[in-house]
């Protein structure tokens, strides 16, 4: 790994708070083992290795009962370490992929039978080389016909200038950490309000409340900054919300996170336990595992 690497907490406390029965930390990744599975030669980072087993070990230990598994740049478009995750998790996980243009509905359907049911693009311009315009249009096309869902990951300062472009996206689109808000900056100012409006005029974009640790100016463990922000969007888009841990926070260069800390900060983002539910619950489920979501009678009409 990267000589600066933080690797993730070894023994992170257990939280005081009792996620819901059936919670999903619907954010988290695997990395390697990398003489397994090899990181991707383009990678801008070498994280340590991160594997499915410590995964589970870590969902059983903060209370949760099922995982989404997010793609990272580290691996490029190679999945075989998040299918393989996948494939051995006995349908308590799912997959957010990394494609390329040129995929085939073949490999698309491989995937899909492996529980992925999501594709990633990065518009961090410190993490790609080139930003992927031309190719989300195209496999957006593709993989429309499957169900699947658009997660997108940018910076705040980059909205107004890839706003119309999000909107035109022909899935439903989630986005990742709120999209990296400056919290230095008013949670009701300019920057912000455009975040807030990006959801209110737009019913297929969710948001994901996590990763307070990648945005505060004041530090663990309670990350005060980051409360207002994360609070205003479960409040006003509740059945449009997701949290995750970010296991195992890669390029954290500031510390590393205690993951037992980070479940503990949940009631002060999502303060009822309707709201609660719906956001380590309902809408996970619904999103991710909409067939058993509906049989256990929860047919809302909604995907």
């Amino acid at each position: 790994m990267d000589a600066d690497w933080l690797p993730f907490h070894p023994a992170p406390v257990k939280p005081t708070y009792q996620p819901p029965a059936g919670a999903v930390d619907a954010h988290c990744h695997v990395f390697g083992p990398g003489d397994q599975f090899p990181f991707a030669p383009q990678r801008k980072y070498t994280p340590c290795d991160a594997s499915k087993d410590q995964l589970w070990a870590l969902r059983d230990h903060l209370g949760f009962s099922r995982n989404v598994i997010v793609q990272a740049t580290c691996h490029g478009a190679d999945n075989r370490a998040l299918v393989d995750a996948l494939e051995h998790s006995e349908g308590r996980a799912r997959g957010v992929a990394t494609v390329t243009a040129d995929i085939t509905s073949d490999e698309l359907a491989k995937l899909h039978a492996a529980g992925v049911r999501g594709v990633r693009f990065n518009f961090v311009k410190r993490l790609v080389d080139a930003l992927p315009f031309d190719s989300l249009g195209t496999i957006a096309e593709k993989i429309k016909p499957l169900g699947w869902h658009i997660v997108i990951y940018f910076e705040s300062q980059e909205l107004p200038e890839l706003y119309d472009f999000f909107t035109s996206l022909p899935t439903t689109v989630v986005v990742d950490h709120m999209g990296r808000p400056d919290v230095s900056k008013p949670v009701d100012g300019e920057e912000f309000n455009l975040f807030v409006k990006l959801m209110q005029e737009n019913p297929n974009f969710w948001s994901k409340v996590s990763c307070p640790e990648r945005l505060s100016l004041t530090g663990p463990s309670t990350y005060d900054d980051v409360v207002p922000f994360a609070r205003r969007i479960v409040e006003n888009f509740p059945d449009r919300v997701l949290w995750g841990t970010d296991w195992p926070h890669p390029n954290m260069k500031s510390h590393m996170p205690d993951d037992g800390e980070l479940v503990n900060m949940i009631p002060r983002i999502a303060v009822t336990e309707e709201l609660q539910r719906k956001l380590l619950v309902d809408n996970p489920m619904r999103l991710y595992w909409p067939e058993e979501w509906q049989a256990a009678g929860n047919n809302t009409g909604e995907k």
